[in-house]
């Protein structure tokens, strides 16, 4: 099992490199997910976002998600084969979490280096695409 933090992780990299690990047999649990970040101008990147969530029905979808949790674990689902049986079963393989559960507070916490962006200047996290989705956990600065 392995348990990536993704404080400081860009959104659509981190979810390439959990979903290539979910396709290998891996079990992987993200911890932080509030933290997670999408570059682009944050104006924008919360306007994409809110537009992907109008286009919810709540009857007949898309059902797109408002937890921060939840958005990291949809990204990843669109890097997996999911309408196949081996993305489906591979997709189960993954929990994400808002934070640091108790049970993973003494386990040494992994990332992917190559999700890392240093040079970051314009972005946005999860946590606070999702505060403004209007999901409420307690979290979402910067």
């Amino acid at each position: 099992m392995k348990v990536v933090n993704g404080e400081s992780l860009v959104l659509g990299r981190l979810a390439s490199k959990v979903a290539k690990d979910l396709l290998e047999g891996v079990e992987v649990r993200v911890v932080n997910a509030e933290k997670v970040i999408v570059l682009g101008e944050p104006k924008s990147v919360i306007d994409h976002y809110i537009e992907k969530h109008r286009l919810n029905h709540p009857r007949k979808g898309p059902h797109f998600p408002r937890m921060p949790d939840q958005i990291v674990k949809r990204t990843v689902r669109g890097m997996l084969p999911y309408d196949k049986p081996r993305g489906r079963v591979a997709f189960k393989r993954l929990r994400v979490y808002i934070g640091v559960p108790a049970e993973f507070a003494k386990v040494k916490l992994e990332t992917y280096d190559e999700a890392i962006n240093p040079d970051a200047v314009r972005f946005v996290s999860v946590g606070r695409i999702a505060n403004e989705l209007g999901a409420s956990f307690g979290g979402g600065s910067k």
